[in-house]
């Protein structure tokens, strides 16, 4: 590839400054050589390679390629009429037309110039250099083709393909290799560019120049994945997954059933590697393990309608299933989930989508088929709380229609990058409403002010846990109890948070309706400990006296949140944000329940949190025998007393 360039550099500048779009095919032929060329259908294209007729070749390669009909795309058709796209997709491709790039949607498009500058970083963000080269509007431009038959979309699309060749050359300096030429972009290039193959292939500007461009192109992408897969992680599942399709897509290359047995390999090996028993994809962010499900399910898939899905076992299949009955497990009754780690909120329309797809794949399952027709079909899981222990998630409700309660915990075991250092937070969902949305990730990285704000986000303080100093604690979660019943849910677990501090923390789902949790730092460390909940926004009403704040929505839908610390403690105001999306943010109300630590004694908190659609309860708690293997508290909600606790002796 490095070669070719340097070879074409020249000419293809000169020519794309001109505004043409044609390459001679005679410049460089090499692509000949990749290609099996005794493939059925490819007698034409054979006989004038033979000849050394290369023009000729890449006509009747052009011609294959318009006819073929054994290979089968999972979204797009080789022919026929799509539907217009939505308006913010018409608005990248018409946008792009015009060089103005969607790069990343926590960005405004930006203009990379009429001679494209594909080394431009407007805003020092990682991510936004990356994505521009994933080309997000080139398959939008592809569907206002194909949908409208407007040949400008065309030319533009092949022009700017070009344009990429000639100014991204793989070696061009580190730093453009580092963003052009990172193995996840490569492979989202050679996943997306299966699919604009099929919506452009019919447009004269596909010309049988162009053909070879392309096909030498793609080749070159394919092969420096395999040779340079990412270590591991949610990168190497996709890197594979897109090798699966490119040796799929393009059997007509002498490698393709190479690339499948790599990425099939690869993702046969990493189902058993990154997810754990339970289900969860071992990031624990579930943003990511939900990509996770479309990977493994999409390299199924384009097996699958190939005819040549033979290469994973049984078991790949029901460990898949497994992942998304997890799904099941996390998500709210309005199609959202936690924001833990790195994920952010999903939209009802997506995982529903979501939903329907993995329907298709596991038509039996009723759990799966509940949740793909909004509990209209199928079944409920006939469980309510559950626990996926393995990753160290806890789901506490009381039924699975929309006006649940329901409570995920995380307390998980070390996890890879997207995780943050927030073991003990928790979102609750009560009657449609999320009242202690976690803070989210905002951003992922960049230079030292990006980071910075990316940092913020992940700190421990800024989620509902408890902290030391308000550093970040380390994540290493030990379930010591868990329990349900008909009248009491109770989770037991401790992190050893800090050198010498074990945050030991249990929680109380009683009779369905209300959560108590005590909240114990044990060991010698000294320095301020204190006790973070971070509210939806929106407003709240707080009593510094007895430690109290309730949320005051209109709508008699509201929570009450107490403290019964065991020991002094004051209660301060926190700033605080919650982002929903990338590089958005809201001011939210949160609140700390702070108490000195100046020797090895345990202090202890109770906290209530209880539904309020009226008038607000009388509430009081007190531990009434505490050690270190037990504690026992009584918690009086308008004078009814519930005694609660936990004994670690066996």
């Amino acid at each position: 590839m490095a070669r070719f360039i340097k070879t074409l550099l020249p000419l293809l500048s000169v020519l794309l400054l001109a505004g043409q779009l044609h390459l001679t095919a005679q410049s460089d032929t090499s692509v000949f050589s990749r290609l099996d060329l005794d493939r059925k259908g490819m007698e034409k294209v054979k006989a004038s390679w033979l000849k050394k007729d290369y023009h000729e070749a890449a006509v009747q390669l052009l011609a294959y390629y318009r006819q073929r009909k054994d290979v089968h795309h999972p979204e797009v058709e080789a022919t026929g009429a799509v539907p217009m796209p939505d308006a913010e997709e018409r608005k990248k491709a018409e946008d792009g037309l015009k060089h103005v790039f969607f790069a990343h949607k926590g960005y405004k498009p930006y203009f990379y110039g009429d001679d494209i500058n594909w080394q431009l970083w407007p805003v020092k963000d990682n991510e936004l250099r990356w994505q521009l080269h994933r080309m997000y509007w080139w398959e939008p431009m592809g569907q206002m083709y194909r949908a409208t038959g407007d040949e400008q979309y065309a030319k533009a699309w092949a022009s700017q393909y070009l344009d990429w060749i000639v100014k991204n050359p793989k070696g061009l300096s580190p730093e453009n290799d580092r963003f052009a030429w990172r193995p996840l972009e490569i492979s989202h290039r050679v996943e997306s560019q299966t699919a604009q193959f099929q919506y452009f292939l019919h447009s004269p500007a596909f010309t049988p120049e162009f053909l070879l461009a392309f096909l030498r192109n793609y080749y070159a992408h394919a092969d420096y994945i395999v040779h340079h897969y990412s270590g591991k992680g949610n990168h190497l599942l996709f890197e594979a997954q897109r090798i699966v399709t490119a040796g799929t897509f393009f059997p007509e290359y002498r490698d393709a059933a190479a690339w499948r047995a790599s990425g099939t390999g690869i993702l046969n090996k990493e189902i058993g590697v990154q997810v754990y028993p339970d289900g969860l994809q071992f990031e624990l962010s579930f943003n990511y393990h939900i990509a996770a499900i479309q990977i493994f399910c999409r390299a199924l898939e384009i097996l699958q309608i190939n005819g040549i899905d033979d290469q994973f076992p049984a078991s790949y299949k029901a460990t898949v299933e497994n992942m998304i009955m997890a799904v099941t497990e996390f998500t709210f009754p309005d199609y959202t989930y936690p924001m833990f780690s790195d994920a952010k909120l999903e939209k009802k329309s997506g995982l529903l989508r979501n939903f329907k797809g993995w329907a298709k794949v596991f038509p039996h399952n009723e759990v799966i088929r509940y949740f793909a027709t909004g509990f209209k079909k199928g079944m409920p899981p006939a469980h309510e709380s559950n626990a996926l222990k393995d990753g160290g998630i806890y789901i506490f409700r009381n039924g699975w229609t929309p006006d649940a309660t329901m409570m995920v915990l995380k307390a998980s075991p070390p996890a890879f990058w997207h995780s943050q250092p927030d073991n003990g937070t928790f979102e609750l969902y009560i009657h449609g409403r999320n009242f202690f949305p976690d803070a989210g990730c905002y951003v992922y990285g960049g230079d030292e002010a990006v980071m910075k704000e990316r940092n913020w986000f992940r700190q421990t303080k800024v989620h509902n846990t408890l902290t030391l100093n308000n550093a970040d604690m380390e994540v290493n979660a030990k379930r010591l109890q868990w329990s349900t019943s008909p009248k009491l849910d109770q989770l037991v677990y401790e992190n050893p948070s800090y050198k010498g501090l074990t945050h030991r923390r249990s929680v109380y789902f009683v009779e369905k309706r209300f959560f108590v949790i005590i909240d114990e730092a044990i060991g010698d460390a000294t320095g301020e400990v204190a006790l973070h909940y971070g509210f939806k926004e929106g407003p709240t009403t707080a009593d510094q006296q007895t430690l109290k704040v309730t949320t005051n929505f209109n709508d008699h839908n509201n929570v009450l949140l107490q403290c019964f610390p065991a020991q002094p403690a004051t209660m301060a105001k926190e700033d605080s944000y919650v982002s929903y999306a990338y590089r958005q943010k809201e001011s939210r109300d949160a609140y700390a329940f702070q108490s000195a630590k100046q020797d090895g004694k345990t202090l202890r908190f109770i906290t209530v949190i209880y539904p309020v659609s009226g008038k607000a309860p009388v509430i009081q708690a007190a531990l009434k025998t505490a050690d270190e293997n037990r504690v026992s508290a009584t918690v009086t909600i308008d004078h009814q007393s519930y005694e609660l606790g936990y004994n670690l002796k066996p």
